[in-house]
């Protein structure tokens, strides 16, 4: 069962198409591996937080306890909020450049953050930073980190950008190794403001290629983190599954199951069974494609999902933890 299979996990992303139940399923794993023992960290990454929503209490972008289970097991989450993120970005990358730009520059600067801020690229940079340093607070404080992600497209977006970040370092930092080179020629190994503004950002460029390496590293571990891909036994959700699947893969990040949510009954009445019976054979297709990935069934279940007796409920449908 799912709680079993993500067990020894110390981060695990729930994904899928858009109104599949993602959160759901994200809140009642971090329920069920708190009630095991575990410290989870329920972190929102989508635009269209529901977190609070599902709780039954306010979410934010700072950690707060959502549920207790026990002497130590507990879930915290919390809400990246995209515009407060970017603004923290945007404002450290300010005082950095005015720490090292000349003040004759400030003013263009200026002028160019402001531009940036609705560049492409700006929100999911700042939001990946959260995402790192999320998984730097689980490897402290946590013992699980489950990150309740965007529709398909944005998460898959965003889980390529740590290699192609720390590419993106890498050059700076050999361009920023010649620039230095020929500048302490030029210089005659002189120590001066200058040298100091260089220094400062070598050390800047070589701690956001880290952060970003030791995420890569994270993401693509199998040991320790793993994709749930969350859908409904539908033609759009299954053909996108197989997508996610496809990409997961090219990506180097494990695919540890694919749940099958709100499954309807066969045995009540015949509108639900023939739901029940072309929904099997949408996933007897899946199951042809992507033969090695566990397949489990969340049946739908009466009510809505709001509050932790109804997250309890469906984290008892994903089976017993082994831990």
């Amino acid at each position: 069962m799912l709680l079993d299979l993500v067990a020894s996990r110390k981060v695990v992303f729930v994904g899928g198409k858009g109104g599949v139940g993602k959160t759901s399923i994200a809140a009642a794993l971090a329920l069920g591996r708190a009630r095991a023992g575990a410290r989870v960290l329920l972190v929102s990454t989508d635009p269209a937080h529901s977190l609070g929503h599902l709780w039954g209490r306010p979410v934010g972008d700072e950690p707060v306890r959502l549920a207790r289970s026990g002497t130590a097991g507990h879930v915290d989450g919390l809400e990246i909020d995209p515009e407060r993120t970017v603004e923290r970005h945007l404002s450290a990358v300010a005082g950095t450049m005015r720490r090292l730009l000349p003040e004759r520059m400030h003013a263009p600067a200026a002028r160019h953050l402001e531009l940036a801020r609705q560049a492409p690229g700006t929100h999911e940079s700042a939001v990946l930073e959260r995402v790192a340093e999320a998984v730097e607070l689980g490897e402290e404080a946590y013992d699980l980190v489950v990150f309740d992600t965007a529709p398909s497209g944005h998460t898959l977006r965003l889980l390529s950008l740590p290699e192609q970040l720390t590419a993106w370092s890498e050059t700076l930092l050999a361009n920023r190794d010649r620039s230095d080179r020929f500048g302490a020629a030029v210089r005659g190994l002189g120590g001066d403001a200058e040298t100091d503004r260089d220094a400062e950002l070598r050390r800047i460029l070589v701690r956001r290629r880290n952060r970003f390496s030791r995420l890569r590293d994270v993401v693509t571990d199998p040991a320790r983190t793993g994709f749930v891909v969350v859908l409904t036994a539908e033609v759009l959700p299954i053909a996108e599954t197989m997508e996610v699947y496809e990409k997961l893969t090219g990506l180097g990040v494990d695919a540890t199951a694919l749940v099958a949510n709100r499954r309807s009954p066969a045995d009540a009445g015949e509108l639900l069974a023939r739901s029940r019976k072309q929904e099997d054979e949408h996933l007897v297709r899946l199951r042809r494609q992507i033969p090695d990935v566990p397949l489990l069934d969340v049946p739908l279940l009466p009510g809505d999902l709001v509050g932790t007796e109804a997250l309890a409920a469906l984290a008892d449908r994903l089976g017993p933890s082994s831990s």
